[in-house]
Formats: C-alpha cells, structure tokens, sequence
C-alpha cells in the first residue's frame, strides 16, 4: 500500500497562518501587527544600502568620489580661515583592490570634539541653512567616504586634527553606527605633528586604481583650474609625484550669506518662516525674512493679496499665505544681491588655462564672464573659457571641462545643462566642424564652463551634472557665443593684418628701389614717397607692443602703480604701447578705446586719457596728418605675466574700413 503526503497552503486577502498545539488557524492581520515592523531608518542605513546616490555606484567612481570630497574639504576648511591652500593627495595600492587614500591640508584643523560629527556622522554640517555658494551643504561628503571605506574594507577611518602650532595633533580612529547615524570613537592619542595647523584623513577603500588613475589626475588638475589660488601635491602609488602650482595668491572672495529671495520660495517654506518668525507684522516679516524687500515691494505684494500689513503672520491662515505667495509673482522685484556669488574671474580663468595647457601651445584663450542672473530666486552667474588650436588634435571632439562652485563635473557630461547649451550653438559659423549645426563640434579646441550659484541644480546627490535650467542654458550660450565672436575678431584682424603687411612690405621695397633707379637716369635727386605709399595703403594702420616688467620688493621710491604691484613677492608691470600710423591721404582724427581686464590696476597713461572706465581706457586722438604717426602708452598693475598679452582694440568717429588693428565701437 503506498502513503502519498500532499502539502498545501490556504491564503487569503488580510489573513497569516499562525502555529498552533493543534496544528495550523488562519488569523486576520491587524495594524498592530504592521505597526510592530515599522522603525526608523536611519541617513547612514540608507546610504548603506544605497551608495550609488553619492557616487560610489562602481569601483573607478567610487575613487574619485572619495578624492574629490577630501578635497573639497580641505579646500573649504582653508578659504573659511583665510588660509591660501596647501592640499596633499597620496593613494598607496594594494594587489587586492584595496586603496588606502590620503588627503591631507593647511587649513586651521578640527576641534576634538566635532571630530566625531564631521567625519562619523551623515547630514551634519555648518552650510545647508546658509544662501550663499559654496561646494557642498549636506554635510554628506566626508562622511560618506568613511562610510564607503567602512562597508567596503572593515577598516576604520583615522582623523589627524591640529587646531594650535603649539599644541599635539589629536589623532582619532572612528567608525560610523549606521543604526543610530553616529560616529564611534574606536582610540585616541594624542601626536606630534610638524605642521603648524591641518587635517589629515587616512581611509582604506576598495577601488580600481587602474581605470580611475587618469580619471584622479584629471580631476585634480582640472581643480586647480578653477581654484588657482591653490597648490595641489599629488602622489601616486608609484611614487611619482605631481605639483599642481597656485597661480594667483588672492584668495577667492568670501561670498555673503543673504536671505531668501520671494520668487524662489516655496508655499510649504513660506509658511514655516512665518511660524518661526520674530515679527509681529506681516509687512515686518517680508522685510527682515526676505531679500529684495523694501518699503514698496512689500506693500505692493501686501495690496494684491488683499492683506493687511499690521496681520500677525504667525496667525496667518494657509489661504491667506497662498494669496502672499500668488501675489509675489505678479510683483516686480529686484533680483536678489550677488554678494553671496564668488566667480573666478576672466582673468584668473585665462591665467589657470594657459598654466595648464602650457605644453599646446594654444594659439589663443578666450575667457567670457556673464553678468549674475537668477533662477527660481537663484543667484546664479557664468563664465566660460575657449582655448583653441596649438598641439590639441584636429580630430574628434573638443573637449569639454565643467565646473559648478569651483568643483569638476567628471560624469554624466551628456544629461548636462552646459552640454546642451553647447550642442544647440551653430559652431560652424565659428570655424569648428559640427554636423548639421547641432551637437558637440570637432576641431583643435578646449570648452571650459563654471557655474556659481547659492544652489546649484544638481540631477542627482552624486552631484555629477546640472539639471535643464533654461535660465542658466541661456546664460551658457550667450558666454560662448561672446567667446565665439572674440575668436573670430581674432582671425579677422590677423588675417588684415597679414595681407596689409605683405602689401605694405612689397611696397616699401619695390618703389624705394624704383625711384633710385628712376633718378639715377634722370640725374635728379630721389623723391619723397610718403605721399605715393600712403596713397596706396589708404588705411589707419595700429600696432601694439606689450611687455612685462618686474618690479624690485623694496625700491627706493615707488608709484602707485609699483606699491600695487607688490602685494606680494614677484609684482609685474604691465606695460603696452599703441603705435598708429596715417596711411591716408587725408588727416585722421577719432577716439580709441583700449579694454582691460577689470581686476587690472591702470597707472601712467600717455597722452592723457579721456576716460578710464572698469575695463577701458578711452583717449580722444588728435589730427595725425599722412605719412605720420603717434604713440600711446600705459600701463597695468595687479596682473601676472601672460594676463594681458594682446590688446582688444576699438576705434569710434572713423569708418572701421579704413583701420587695420581695431574694430568699430559699439559702447559699453
């Protein structure tokens, strides 16, 4: 006789099946059985489990991702104490995948006690409540590299901190308790350390090294761009060793923290502010809770919400807000102070690129920076950089490098506001191949954009591309079209130059030598040709010449334009003279204008000029006569050698026809 054992299983909607003496019953499942599964979940467990949000979806991002937040830390912590950067980056590999990465900086260091929440603890940081730029303001970063280096290698992270020169370095080995989001202390020892104040972060991680170490050098080489007040020492496992030397001395200024802005706040904000609020008016609250607000804005949004000022916000019902917030649109406000923005500036961009690409040889860099703009509320502004032709290939595409808050933006280069702003420019009307019109162009050219913003619009927390703004799309596009345009000013005038050279060259040899001849056999003396060779030129033809000149540390008796050259060891003069040239039949008379980069220093200025704006010198030249000329000189402070080294000249009251070297005025 055969024994079969059938199982089976009954379910239904609600119900579990619960053990018994018995044998098995089907209960109902209650809320109070739900409510017993449900906990918190704590930021760290979540990025636990979820790393790829912050960048560590593979091991060649994940090394990059940890160098870069080291970096940007100490880099931070240096230009929060006025401290010109020092940053040193070693990483030592291990045959198993294992990475010990080190970063290490100059800045003022880490209280003991604030170790433990900086380096051991997720979403702690002193910049998230602050509108202002910055790097970072989650207070994720850091952290989040102790995190990785934990799960991935069981090795805690050691901190060497020294906040006094002479006092012991604080050195702190600690891991992270994903549970409770909270650091635990694992020792702590007390080091001497030569160096007067910093921090050190030593974290083991598993990462590839082989495929990420391009991707590390690039990355720091393209910080130091956009941090030129930087330097940046770089170790390989190797042993080779990279400096990446600052190229300015300045450091960048400190941007100012400011309120928000009415058009970029938010019903749900709106509403907390004014819960949180000190003032017991509402026309009291917009003023002091908001930028842009004064007197008349406020009562002009008050009146088209039908409000009253003197209402207590704190009493405010929701449809009263959602009437303050309706009416903020429909009201004109300035845009918010753009003290809070702290761009690079055209000339520290030129100065970085042409450190970097010093090898090319590029023929030229063109930097552009745009007025600060604002989206939602925003700060934002733009500058652009192009560097073209030199040793940089021909074929393929250019390459594009971006930036946002001064930190490079490595993936994701395609899903990239900057990208697209790019792709949508015709460059073929520029010189560069591009098919159809759309897309990145092909040609011997570099494309450098950076982004300031109080909040930039990242895509993602891993903080790789910028989301499709059509405010900042159009802000890229309007920097690069002016850099487009600069370049082909550039070719224009070299071209007119080149062939007016040549046919001035041909001219001065052929007709001293013809008139020789001619008096020869006539037995008269030789003849003047001024007249005949400025008929045949008939053009105003102007000239530059620039130099640089050094000035001693301590002279004897210095000029205004010395004393401010001399901030620091190595001051520079720059000095340019004009020469301009009558090769017309008649004489010339109109006003030149020669641009200079804002941060520039103007000082002895020969003839007097008429007008010296923030970045032009106007002079009203007087009557040269044919066949004469005359000279215009001055000079510069405050720039380094190679900052300016070819003039942008513009002429005004003369047809541009007529003059080879300068271009028609369009105002300022």
């Amino acid at each position: 006789m055969n024994t079969f054992i059938i199982t089976f299983s009954i379910t239904a909607p609600g119900c579990k099946i619960l053990p018994t003496k018995e044998g098995y019953i089907l209960a109902k499942v209650t809320a109070y059985d739900l409510a017993k599964k449900q906990k918190e979940i704590s930021v760290a467990e979540f990025f636990e489990r979820n790393k790829h949000i912050l960048g560590f979806g593979n091991q060649t991002r994940a090394l990059i991702t940890s160098v870069k937040e080291g970096v940007d830390n100490g880099l931070d912590a240096c230009e929060e104490a006025n401290i010109l950067p020092d940053i040193y980056v070693e990483i030592k590999n291990r045959e198993d995948g294992e990475c010990k990465l080190i970063i290490e900086d100059n800045g003022p260091g880490v209280v003991k006690k604030q170790i433990p929440h900086i380096f051991g603890r997720l979403l702690y940081g002193s910049r998230f409540h602050a509108i202002r730029q910055s790097r970072g303001q989650q207070g994720i970063g850091i952290s989040a590299v102790v995190l990785y280096g934990q799960l991935t290698t069981g090795k805690h992270a050691k901190i060497t901190s020294k906040v006094e020169e002479d006092r012991p370095a604080v050195v702190t080995e600690l891991a992270i308790d994903t549970n409770k989001n909270r650091a635990e202390v694992i020792a702590r020892d007390t080091v001497h350390w030569a160096k007067p104040t910093g921090t050190r972060v030593e974290v083991s991680i598993i990462a590839d090294y082989k495929r990420g170490k391009r991707f590390v050098y690039d990355y720091l080489q393209s910080t130091s761009i956009v941090n030129p007040h930087a330097q940046i020492t770089y170790k390989e496992p190797d042993g080779a060793k990279h400096i990446f030397e600052r190229t300015s001395e300045a450091l960048p200024r400190k941007p100012a923290e400011i309120k928000p802005h009415p058009y970029g706040i938010e019903l749900g904000t709106l509403i907390k502010l004014a819960k949180h609020t000190k003032s017991r008016k509402l026309s009291t609250f917009l003023k002091t809770e908001f930028s842009s607000m004064g007197d008349r804005t406020t009562n002009t949004a008050i009146d088209k919400a039908n409000l009253e000022k003197n209402l207590d916000p704190k009493i405010m019902t929701r449809e009263q807000f959602l009437a303050l917030h309706k009416a903020f649109k429909k009201v004109k406000i300035m845009a918010p102070s753009t003290d809070c923005l702290s761009p690079i500036g055209e000339t520290l961009i030129k100065r970085s690129l042409k450190y970097e690409t010093q090898e090319i040889s590029p023929e030229f860099i063109i930097t552009s920076s745009r007025p600060p703009s604002v989206y939602s509320g925003n700060p934002f502004q733009v500058e652009v950089g192009l560097v073209y032709g030199g040793n940089l290939p021909r074929e393929g595409a250019v390459r594009v490098m971006r930036f946002a808050n001064r930190v490079p933006l490595l993936y994701q280069q395609g899903g990239c506001v900057t990208t697209s702003a790019i792709s949508s420019i015709d460059w073929r009307r520029y010189g560069l191949d591009q098919t159809s019109g759309k897309g990145i162009p092909t040609g011997p050219a570099i494309f450098l954009t950076h982004i300031s913003s109080t909040l930039i619009p990242y895509t993602s927390e891993s903080k790789e591309a910028i989301a499709d703004i059509p405010e900042i799309e159009n802000e890229v596009k309007l920097a690069f079209r002016e850099c487009a345009r600069k370049v082909q000013h550039h070719i224009h005038k070299k071209v007119r130059r080149v062939k007016t050279r040549e046919k001035f060259d041909l001219i001065t040899r052929i007709l001293p030598e013809i008139a020789k001849k001619s008096a020869y056999m006539l037995d008269k003396p030789v003849p003047s040709l001024d007249a005949v060779i400025t008929k045949i030129m008939d053009v105003v033809w102007i000239e530059d010449l620039i130099e640089y000149v050094k000035v001693s540390r301590k002279p004897v008796q210095t000029t205004l334009i010395e004393e401010s050259s001399q901030d620091h060891e190595g001051g520079t003069i720059t000095k340019s003279k004009i020469m301009i040239v009558n090769y017309k039949c008649t004489p010339q008379k109109f006003n030149l204008y020669a641009v200079i980069p804002e941060d520039a220093i103007v000082g002895t200025a020969y003839p007097k000029p008429s007008k010296i704006a923030n970045n032009y010198i106007k002079w009203n030249i007087g009557t040269i006569h044919p066949a004469n000329k005359i000279d215009v000189n001055f000079e510069l402070a405050g720039l380094e050698k190679g900052d300016f080294d070819e003039n942008d000249l513009y002429i005004e009251n003369i047809n541009p026809a007529y003059v080879i070297g300068a271009d028609k005025w369009e105002g300022d």
